[in-house]
């Protein structure tokens, strides 16, 4: 089945499709699927003129449309973007397999072995706005996982997300796995209705506003995997080094400001505002970022915007930064804890006993000391990419890579035995013993 007869079928068909194709995945060797990732790179590189000029199409479609700036920044897939993306698709073909993982090996009694072994999920559902290299990365982990996927990309990034689904469904037709495992739709309308598959759709992972994520939440009996906005802090303690805050500061915030882990709020101790305050606004404002700041800081910041309660709990995706000093770092934690998405938040400070009550007592996925938040990345931890970052409670949290794709069940293998014969007056005893 090629792509343009996808087009053609109803969201019921293609889950059920999906749904088959990826039982057939889930059972083939690691060799097999890390042979098609790499045929899905080398496919990618072959096609790359072609792609980007379709994401060049997409984006002056965007501009007339009158999109918003940190949306346009994520829908550019240049040729370094690409070539990004390629090696990342090759950095999950080298990661370990993780299917058929032995968890738990133990002995109930004699003869009778329990063993809890990695599966893959089934079929994901993956909605997502902008940034056409999701896909690309989606696709690579999925397929390592043995997952099925069906792909919903924003309006704004159609034309590359078609060429991209097309030229991975054509490589993948020279592999053992089905073309099939790997779907795409192009409307809101499909989109509503593949909420509804939860007979065949076993997690959907949004990826968009807050707003979005909320409808998809509300909308669906699937579950649902996804993080809203990425509100994130840095804090400046009274013990930081100047130097090292400022660089971090203007990483944190300026290295990529449409992305969801880029700082939106400073958090800046008292004792050291003075002295920090004039010279990291400096730095921030060569690099255009514009300041709000709480009125203590407007009192050594004459010149910047005041900061409203509102800028506390807004994801600017762009350069725009809200600065608030506060008197402790309980009070940093405070409002992190108040106002923060639970997404990355990082404290600068040379006083080992701060950090460690900043890295426990703040709500987050992840907490750092001394280092910029834009590490928060599924490729920058090693795991080759990422379907999306979790701030939920329940794991998988942070940059969901192949482990939130993966489940587990258990095999129990036995010689006769029944469950009758543990229980009553003769009843005999498990040995639970590890193997």
């Amino acid at each position: 089945m090629n792509f343009s007869q996808v087009a053609v079928m109803s969201i019921l068909e293609i889950a059920q499709i999906t749904r088959q194709a990826a039982r057939k995945l889930a059972v083939l060797s690691a060799e097999a699927k890390n042979q098609a990732i790499e045929t899905i790179a080398k496919a990618l590189e072959v096609a790359a003129p072609s792609i980007v000029a379709a994401n060049v199409a997409d984006r002056a479609a965007a501009e007339i449309d009158g999109i918003a700036k940190p949306l346009y920044d994520r829908l550019k897939l240049d040729e370094v973007k690409l070539k990004s993306a390629i090696a990342g698709v090759r950095d999950v073909a080298k990661l370990p397999e993780p299917v058929g993982s032995v968890q738990i090996h133990r002995e109930l009694d004699t003869g009778l072995i329990l063993k809890r072994i990695t599966c893959p999920l089934g079929v994901l559902g993956i909605i997502f706005e902008a940034r056409p290299e999701a896909l690309i990365q989606i696709v690579s982990l999925a397929i390592k996982s043995g997952n099925g996927v069906i792909l919903k990309g924003g309006k704004e990034a159609v034309r590359s997300c078609e060429i991209l689904t097309k030229v991975i469904q054509q490589a993948l037709a020279k592999t053992a796995v089905n073309p099939e495992v790997v779907q795409l739709l192009t409307t809101r309308e499909e989109t509503i209705e593949l909420l509804k598959m939860d007979e065949y759709i076993d997690l959907i992972i949004p990826r968009g506003s807050n707003s979005f994520v909320k409808f998809v939440q509300d909308n669906t009996r699937i579950p649902v995997l996804g993080h809203a906005d990425g509100i994130c802090h840095l804090y400046a303690d009274k013990a930081a080094d100047i130097d090292k805050a400022v660089e971090i500061a203007v990483d944190a915030k300026t290295q990529y400001p449409a992305a969801c882990n880029a700082i939106e709020t400073l958090l800046v101790h008292s004792a050291i505002a003075p002295k920090f305050l004039p010279t990291v606004a400096a730095a921030l404002q060569q690099k255009k970022v514009e300041l709000r700041g709480d009125e203590k800081t407007r009192a050594i910041l004459e010149n910047i915007a005041e900061a409203t309660e509102a800028d506390w709990s807004t994801e600017y995706s762009d350069l725009i930064l809200s600065i608030k000093i506060v008197d402790s770092v309980e009070e940093a934690i405070n409002h992190i804890n108040t106002y923060g998405s639970r997404h990355t938040d990082v404290i600068v400070t040379e006083d080992s006993e701060t950090a460690e009550t900043f890295l426990n007592g703040v709500d987050a996925a992840g907490v750092y000391h001394n280092c910029s938040t834009r590490f928060a990345d599924g490729f920058r931890y090693g795991f080759g990419a990422e379907v999306g970052i979790s701030t939920q409670q329940m794991p998988p949290r942070g940059p969901v890579g192949l482990e939130g794709l993966i489940t587990y069940k258990y095999r129990v293998v036995g010689d006769g035995h029944v469950a009758a014969s543990y229980v009553g007056k003769d009843a005999k005893e498990f040995t639970h013993r590890d193997l």
